[in-house]
């Protein structure tokens, strides 16, 4: 049976294919249109997906789409009666939800010649990001909790999930969303881009918690452990905020009243404005307002389920300085994080919903995904042949090119490299599914060295300079360099590194000494583990910097994209498979 699973009609679309209960390929559409964030129909994923497992779209017996405009519609014709939203807002919603229920056609479009055959399922968004944590963990059974900014007019949703089926007990109902908090603060200190929340977390380390008396105006936790926004601070739910989803990278409008805001937390920083140290403070407040309320959620969830265990999901689930505070603050004890939290992740739990629900018994053995890497990739022929044809580019930038057949030798070269200061291109098999570049798709550094973080912002990412890079440590060695010990092969917890060991590591250690680490594994990136070992052999460090493999653009997909961005920026070394590219 096979089950192609979208998220479209929102961001970061993506698709994913399910064949005979097992994720054979996965791949989000900002890969291949090159735009962050790509909006709309994920028309190139869907041909990717379906040309790497030798199929045609004829072939698909299901497609499930992560959203379903026939939930939750009682709630949302009460509350136009109640709140009497703007006529502009709510033909515009109207609208969104038309495009995303006639999407047949569309891809009866985007696929001429060939007949669509598949049975198209809704499934709600949230149940979607529940399904993508739960459903392809280890558990038997786990408290299930997505966090979000809005699908199908809720923002949260929970319950549990035993054996192939989870149950949705509760939901926080637009307009009230943790999420839409976030971005509001984002927006407020000068973020106005559509995914720029993690900035915030990243500055607030920088800050302090002074404004979390009103943080807690704007986010009021209840007795239950759910939450609720003042709603005076806010334009989302009545005014006719600017978004755009169709075929493009997503814009939002700015989701709050500009007048009530800056009297209670002073002037907005205006785009481009310098940084000061009050927009840290700020940062730091709402990373806190944040942490209250998510463990508020946590503590209830526990002590109502009375289950250790715990899948988390949804957009506000990729804030990696809360997930890293679970055990800490929260009774559960182990957690699974999906490679792609966000709305992209709704792809695959969408996907396995309907495989779970439509497969054969026989058919329904537990598949576990346990890594990431179900995207794309290039074979010998395809590098070497683009290597032959930029040959004289190469020349005029002075590299040198060789072929590395002994994997063993490959991996000492790179780690001497690393060590020597030099920067990484290190592009290998698969690419990640996810927003995390963990091993095929990163750029590589030496975490040892204090200055490497400036000049992998200045030379190649160029980004702002507060922002963090990450470690990549073998799994084995975790406890040794981090306070805490847990399996995180995503990238989406930040431990405190060891005090010990802080000035060891300092291009990996965020200024309040914490690391948001990948663990690295030999059973399921054998090369990379290899590298991190033939580096720790010289060093005695058993982790690498790490950061995707791009220049202010989505991660490369391709040789060709990954050799265009060596070249345009101030790398060092490029690995594309077996070869070298050294400058």
């Amino acid at each position: 049976m096979i089950v192609l699973g979208l998220n479209a009609y929102h961001g970061d679309s993506a698709a994913a294919l399910v064949k005979d209960g097992r994720l054979v390929a996965a791949a989000e559409e900002e890969r291949f249109r090159r735009i962050k964030h790509w909006s709309g129909l994920p028309t190139e994923a869907m041909k990717w997906c379906l040309a790497d497992a030798g199929l045609k779209l004829g072939d698909v017996d299901h497609i499930a789409i992560n959203r379903n405009p026939k939930v939750n519609n009682l709630r949302r014709a009460l509350y136009v009666l109640r709140k009497r939203p703007s006529l502009s807002l709510m033909l515009k919603r109207l609208g969104n939800i038309r495009r995303a229920g006639s999407f047949e056609d569309s891809v009866q479009a985007a696929f001429p010649g060939e007949k669509l055959r598949a049975q198209v399922h809704r499934v709600e968004h949230h149940l979607a990001h529940l399904a993508s944590g739960f459903l392809v963990s280890d558990f038997e059974e786990a408290v299930c909790l997505s966090v979000d900014g809005f699908g199908d007019f809720a923002s949260s949703a929970w319950g549990m999930g035993k054996g192939n089926d989870i149950q949705i007990d509760g939901r926080v109902y637009f307009p009230h969303s943790l999420g839409i908090f976030y971005s509001v603060i984002t927006q407020f200190i000068g973020f106005p881009y559509f995914g720029d929340e993690y900035k915030v977390m990243g500055l607030a380390p920088y800050g302090e918690p002074k404004y979390l008396k009103e943080m807690r105006e704007l986010v009021q936790v209840q007795s239950d452990g759910t939450f609720r926004l003042n709603l005076k601070y806010f334009r989302h739910h009545t005014e006719d905020v600017h978004y755009t989803w169709d075929n493009c990278s997503p814009e939002v409008g700015t989701l709050y009243k500009k007048e009530p805001m800056e009297a209670l937390l002073g002037p907005q920083r205006e785009k481009g404005a310098a940084l000061e140290q009050k927009h840290r403070d700020l940062a730091r407040s709402a990373q806190a307002m944040y942490e209250e309320a998510f463990f508020a959620m946590l503590q209830a969830l526990h002590a109502r389920y009375k289950c250790d265990n715990l899948a988390l999901s949804g957009g506000c689930a990729m804030n990696s300085v809360a997930n890293g505070k679970v055990y800490l603050n929260s009774p559960f004890k182990r957690m699974y994080l999906p490679a792609s939290a966000g709305d992209a992740g709704g792809a695959i739990g969408s996907a396995f919903v309907v495989a779970r629900q439509e497969g054969a018994a026989a058919n329904r053995e537990r598949y576990v995904m346990d890594h990431a890497y179900v995207g794309p990739q290039a074979g010998d022929g395809e590098i070497q042949a683009l290597l032959d044809e930029r040959k004289a580019e190469i020349m005029a930038e002075q590299c040198t090119v060789r072929r590395v057949d002994d994997e063993g030798e490959l991996c000492r070269l790179t780690a001497a490299a690393i060590t020597e200061g030099k920067v990484i291109g290190w592009f290998q098999g698969r690419m990640e599914w996810g927003p995390r570049a963990l091993g095929n798709r990163s750029i590589l550094g030496d975490p040892r060295r204090a200055d490497m973080k400036d000049i992998l912002n200045l030379k190649i990412k160029r980004r702002e300079s507060f922002r963090p890079f990450a470690p990549s440590i073998l799994r084995e060695q975790v406890s040794e360099w981090f306070e805490q010990d847990d399996d995180v092969p995503f990238m989406m917890e930040v431990f405190q590194v060891r005090a010990e060991k802080r000035a060891q590591i300092p291009a990996t250690t965020h200024v309040d000494g914490s690391g948001r680490l990948q663990t690295v594994h030999k059973e399921t990136n054998p090369r990379y583990h290899r590298l991190i070992s033939a580096y720790r052999e010289i060093t005695g460090v058993p982790m690498v910097l790490n950061t995707s493999f791009n220049e202010n653009e989505p991660v490369v997909c391709t040789p060709q994209q990954a050799l265009d961005c060596f070249l345009r920026t101030k790398m060092d070394v490029l690995v594309l498979n077996d070869w070298m590219v050294t400058r």
